[in-house]
């Protein structure tokens, strides 16, 4: 019964949400972190809320390829596909 509960609460992908989260606090540069932040995982993609269209701009254009990388060399390209970033 446990696990048909875990199913259902989707606990796996909460689990990695959470990793994800703490993760991206020690690989990404600071200056990102803190104006970027995971939201949520949701079938390969990570969603990140960037504070303002001044830093999603940043992120983008100059930072768009290291981001991913990081990322799916921890996780791999199964659990971070893409990485969708928004102002949020």
């Amino acid at each position: 019964m446990l696990p048909r509960v875990e199913v259902d609460l989707r606990m796996d992908s909460r689990r990695a949400e959470i990793e994800v989260v703490k993760v991206w606090n020690n690989l990404i540069d600071p200056n990102i972190v803190a104006h970027a932040q995971p939201a949520n995982l949701r079938k390969g993609t990570l969603f990140v809320n960037v504070d303002s269209s001044v830093w999603l701009s940043e992120i983008v254009r100059y930072r768009r390829k290291e981001i991913p990388d990081r990322l799916q060399h921890s996780f791999g390209r199964e659990v971070i596909a893409r990485i969708s970033f928004r102002v949020g």
